[in-house]
Parts: structure tokens; C-alpha cells; sequence
């Protein structure tokens, strides 16, 4: 069973929550419908002419890319141009274009945590350079009747709520008395029609963010017994969980600048990088950014990192940090391919899970437009 374009799309949206976007970025659907069925799925850096060659090549309905192929409002489209043919190749090849760039940059498991990882910086106190998003807090309440206590905790939890900082599995709960008269057409799971009922029932209150509120009321309706359910969600004044754009934390092996270098072009596969700063320096806090990060360096200096690996640095904000002691390592931009892999992999295990014979195929296709002698 192959997957409606609409299911792909959410499924993405788990992984790159479109609210996690900074303003005004270029994100989502720009070309073509989602209203099909999908076959097989490119994901990819960047939608070039070579790209879209490759999707029509296996044959692919959708693509799913980190640079967006429409950046302002279109005046026309002129088929006699660059970015006309694109287009026009794109649509009569019904092949439809979705985007996930900050929101995928910004996700928590994201582009900036895999370069996170791949550079060797440790989970543990891992903090973001700019705050994008903070995740609002809801009070959940539900009544829930002895018999099934456990079994809707358990599922509320499973599904998000109950955070409070570091600790899970938070709940507040009270035994009490419910009463509830089912009327014509009811079928209750306590109780008969036309009759008033009293039953030990437990208010549970938790806290869920409201990235997860869906989720965990789904959760919550689908294991509780009642045919129908009471229960509240209230807002809340406290700050959730904060989201942004960088990645810093200290290494979990210090190493000299040299060897981070070697690291970095290893990791990434680039021939060379440019630096800023002494290799023989040693390393222990490291700052990552994902595609241009000129107007990052003094985010990196804040957060106490000894070197800021990003790309498309300019000469005099080299000089900047240069002379502020921040090192610098620029493997380029292109280090975003890294997405493409990891999020055909992310697709392909959901896919599974709803037994969708639906694929997702990294693009193979070079978009570096740099050559390096």
C-alpha cells in the first residue's frame, strides 16, 4: 500500500515541526499537490536541474529538500529562464516539492544534533546558540476509573506528557467519587441507561507540551474505557521546552584544533576546510551551525565555545573572531547533505511501521557548486 502525499508530509512534520521555523522562512509544499499517491520519495539538499533528472530517473512523485526552490513571491513564471524550466520540468513530471529547512534545523534529532554528534560533542548539557521556539505547557486533567488507572498513565507518558525538567513521568493524582446518568443510545462501560451511577474514579493531572498535545490525547481516548471521556486542557504561564537554531557543548575527549579539522573533513567527506586559529590550540567546547553561521560567532563566544564549526564565513568576520580567540572551521555550506540520508532513513522506518510499501531514496547527486584545486 503506497502512502497519500498528505501522510508523508505529516510524518516529516514529527521529525520537523513546521512551527519550529524562524520567520518568514520558505518552508512546506512549493510545488505541486500532495493530493496522490506516492510511490517513492527523493530527499535532497537542494533542487537542482541534475536533482530533479535523478527523481525522474526512479521515478519519484515527491521531493523532499532542505533549500527552498521559491524564496520571495512569484511575479510570473517564465519558462525561459533558469528557474522557468525548473518548474516546468518539475510539473509536467508531476513531481511536487516540499521543504524542510529551519524547522529541520532547529528539531530536536535535527540537522544541527547530527553535526552535533558527528563532531563528538556529548548529549549531556548540549544547549542551543539561538532560541527559536519554546514549547508551550498545558495542565491535562482526566477522570479516569480504577480498574484503568495505570494503563492510561502509562499511555499519556508514552505519548509526551508528564515533563517536568529532567524528571518524567510526573502526575498528580486524587481518588474520588463520579456520578453520570447514561441516556438513550449510550452504551457505558460502568452502569446502566436510566440509571445514576457513582464510581471511584482518579483525577489525574499532568503537565504535556503542546508540541505533544494531540498525540497525547489521542493516546489518552484510545486506552480509556469511557465512551466519553472527560477531560480538560488548561494553558499554562510556565515555559516548556526551548528549541534553536546551533548546537554547543563540550567534546567528550578534548582534542587539539588540528585534529578537529581532520575530524571534521572525515566526518563530513570534504576535501578541505578553512580555519581560523592555532591547530595546536586545544579543543573542549565546540559550537555547530548548520549552512551560514557569520552572524553566530559572538552566540558561540557566549556559550563558552573554544571553536564554531559552520560555513560561508566572511574575511572580516574571520578577523572578528580571530581576534576575540574564537577558532573557526568552515567545511562549507554543502555539510547539510548529512540530512539526506538520515532523513530517507527517519521516513522509511515510519513507512514500515504503517506497513506502506512507500520508499525514500537519498539523492546521490553532488550539489556542491564549488570545486576545489
Amino acid at each position: 500500500m503506497f502512502a497519500n502525499g498528505q501522510t508523508i508530509v505529516q510524518l516529516m512534520e514529527q521529525l520537523a515541526p513546521k512551527h519550529y521555523a524562524v520567520e518568514n522562512d520558505k518552508i512546506g509544499l512549493q510545488l505541486g499537490t500532495l493530493q496522490k499517491e506516492i510511490k517513492k520519495i527523493l530527499v535532497a539538499l537542494d533542487v537542482t536541474d541534475e536533482v530533479v533528472d535523478e527523481a525522474i530517473k526512479i521515478g519519484a512523485e515527491l521531493i523532499i529538500a532542505h533549500h527552498a526552490i521559491i524564496y520571495r513571491p512569484l511575479a510570473k513564471v517564465d519558462t525561459s529562464t533558469i528557474a522557468g524550466k525548473l518548474y516546468e520540468k518539475l510539473i509536467k513530471n508531476d513531481i511536487a516539492v516540499y521543504i524542510a529547512h529551519t524547522n529541520l534545523d532547529v528539531a530536536e534529532d535535527g540537522i544541527n544534533d547530527w553535526m552535533a554528534d558527528m563532531v563528538g560533542i556529548a548529549n549531556d548539557g548540549r544547549t542551543c546558540l539561538e532560541e527559536v521556539h519554546t514549547d508551550k505547557l498545558y495542565k491535562l486533567v482526566v477522570f479516569v476509573p480504577q480498574s484503568h488507572h495505570e494503563q492510561v498513565l502509562a499511555a499519556i507518558w508514552n505519548a509526551g506528557a508528564g515533563g517536568i525538567g529532567n524528571y518524567r513521568s510526573c502526575s498528580f493524582n486524587i481518588e474520588g467519587t463520579g456520578t453520570f446518568l447514561p441516556g438513550e443510545g449510550t452504551h457505558p462501560f460502568i452502569g446502566e441507561k436510566g440509571r445514576l451511577e457513582r464510581v471511584q474514579e482518579i483525577r489525574v493531572e499532568t503537565i504535556v507540551p503542546y508540541s505533544a498535545h494531540r498525540k497525547v490525547v489521542q493516546a489518552m481516548l484510545k486506552v480509556h474505557p469511557y465512551e466519553e471521556v472527560a477531560y480538560d486542557l488548561y494553558p499554562m504561564d510556565l515555559k516548556g521546552r526551548s528549541f534553536g537554531l546551533g548546537r554547543a557543548g563540550k567534546l567528550t575527549a578534548p582534542i587539539k584544533l588540528g585534529g578537529l579539522i581532520d575530524r571534521v573533513k572525515e566526518v563530513f567527506d570534504v576535501s578541505m576546510v578553512r580555519f581560523v586559529g592555532d591547530s595546536e590550540r586545544e579543543i573542549r567546547k565546540v559550537a555547530v551551525l548548520g549552512g551560514a553561521g557569520s552572524k553566530y560567532i559572538r552566540h558561540a563566544m557566549f556559550a563558552g565555545a573554544d571553536v564554531l564549526i559552520t560555513g560561508d564565513i566572511d574575511y572580516h568576520t574571520a578577523q572578528d573572531a580571530l581576534a576575540a580567540g574564537l577558532a573557526i572551521i568552515d567545511p562549507g555550506h554543502n555539510i547539510e547533505k548529512i540530512m539526506k540520508p538520515r532523513v530517507a532513513e527517519w521516513l522509511n522506518s515510519r513507512l514500515l511501521e504503517r506497513k506502506s510499501t512507500t520508499t525514500a531514496v537519498a539523492s546521490t547527486v553532488n550539489t556542491e557548486p564549488f570545486q576545489f584545486i
